[in-house]
């Protein structure tokens, strides 16, 4: 896709008010605009005082004029910054104002999509702009500024490199079949893919764990009434974001509370309890517990302690998804004479886990937070980057290339083509290999200005 040389603008701050306002311009020749707005020409990187006039000469705001010229500059085109007092009438009187100048309305993400046309930053470093604003954690936010500094785009780079290399060796065998060389020998093939492997595998695991933090989990409570879901949610959360009655029924539709264990973004639903019944509002409030635990990532079924497992959690468990992670939690254990534990539970299937703990009290809360990151895959790490999910598939088809590859040997011309497929699903990643319609997908995705 070739770069727009046209001249856009738009507001590159959160709408509202605030003290400061910045329209951002960026185009090719800009420094006529700006004597055209402000009556001066601005000196390249000097923030310049100045005042902002409508064709008739009026003032509409004074503030910083501020110029970038290309391509030392955030697009790589000329850009400027008007700095101004942070009303919404005044800025969209400056924008308005730029536009009469000649300037077009940005496109959401346009900015950062000029910047990876003219090569400022890699397509997995324009990504983690928005990663960076939309963070939610002070993990995330660390992960994404990775991301957009080249760490992630230099670890593809590196894998890129090695697969080249390989690529190399393999078209030379291929082109000088009389030299007799023993390519699986001296070029060490076997040893190249299992480094190469490795590598790749650990790439992977840090994307994954930052795609966790970008995403988080989504967990949905589920349960008859009165087995405490609520308790658990405004336990989990250390806040009252639950009504909390003994009365059976009370909540009526879902409760989300968005909280955090150990950086990772957790997405709890509070939801109404499964059972029969003949009020029409619980049983819409029902209906919508079910769309939950369809879109779970993680069921938590709530049980009574002093009863276990009784018919109505049976005909629940009959009814889930056969392959949602499931934990059982066996609450109100301050009524018993149990401890909080976490134990296998065969009964429930491969891999089903029970915790014993008091949502009143707090005691074996930290069991199931545990075993909430345990299900997410969760491994504590401060070298993650935040990836997306095209990143991931992209990963995963490296892989999947790499070991048909060893598959193809000694099949020399098989083998090079699974190496190209390997590469090329690795480009994807950083943009070398992006069709137009997926640019458009992913900047469509970015606030306006920027």
């Amino acid at each position: 896709m070739m770069p727009r040389t046209d001249t856009i603008a738009a507001i590159a701050t959160a709408p509202g008010r605030g003290g400061v306002g910045v329209v951002r311009i960026s185009g090719n020749g800009l420094l006529p605009l700006a004597e055209q707005l402000t009556g001066r020409l601005p000196r390249p990187r000097h923030a310049t005082l100045a005042d902002f006039r409508a064709a008739d000469g009026s003032v509409i705001d004074s503030g910083l004029l501020l110029f970038f010229p290309n391509p030392s500059s955030f697009t790589g085109e000329d850009v400027l910054e008007l700095q101004g007092h942070g009303g919404p009438v005044v800025l969209q009187m400056l924008l308005a104002r730029c536009l009469d100048l000649g300037a077009r309305l940005a496109e959401p993400g346009e900015f950062t999509r000029r910047a990876f046309l003219n090569g400022k930053l890699d397509l997995a470093q324009a990504e983690a702009v928005a990663d960076l604003i939309d963070a939610t954690t002070q993990a995330a936010a660390r992960s994404a500024v990775r991301s957009l500094q080249g760490e992630f785009s230099r670890e593809i780079r590196v894998l890129t490199d090695e697969l080249i290399e390989l690529r190399a060796l393999t078209e030379a065998t291929l082109d000088f079949p009389e030299e007799e060389i023993d390519f699986l020998k001296a070029a060490n093939a076997f040893g190249r893919l299992d480094s190469l492997a490795a590598r790749l595998e650990a790439v992977f695991d840090r994307a994954r764990q930052g795609r966790l933090l970008q995403n988080g989990l989504h967990v949905v409570l589920a349960g008859q009434p009165n087995v405490g879901k609520s308790s658990l949610l405004n336990g989990l959360a250390g806040d009252e974001l639950a009504i909390v009655t003994p009365i059976a029924g009370t909540t009526r539709d879902v409760v989300r509370g968005n909280l955090q264990i150990e950086g990772i973004p957790l997405h709890v639903i509070d939801t109404a309890g499964l059972r029969e019944t003949e009020d029409e509002v619980e049983r819409l409030g029902i209906e919508r517990t079910w769309r939950e635990i369809e879109k779970a990532d993680v069921l938590v079924l709530l049980a009574d302690a002093r009863e276990g497992i009784a018919h109505g959690e049976e005909a629940i468990l009959r009814r889930l998804p056969p392959d949602l992670p499931r934990i059982t939690v066996y609450n109100k254990i301050d009524l018993t004479d149990r401890a909080p534990e976490r134990h296998e539970e065969p009964e429930g299937g491969e891999g089903c886990v029970a915790i014993s703990l008091s949502a009143k009290s707090g005691a074996g809360l930290d069991l199931l937070r545990r075993e909430l990151l345990r299900i997410a895959g969760w491994h504590e790490a401060e070298d993650v980057f935040i990836a997306r999910e095209r990143h991931l598939r992209a990963l995963a088809a490296a892989q999947e290339h790499l070991q048909l590859s060893r598959q193809r040997l000694p099949a020399l011309e098989l083998f090079a083509e699974e190496l190209r497929l390997a590469q090329n699903a690795l480009c994807h990643i950083t943009g070398e290999f992006t069709a137009d319609d997926l640019l458009g997908e992913i900047f469509g995705r970015f606030c306006i200005g920027k």
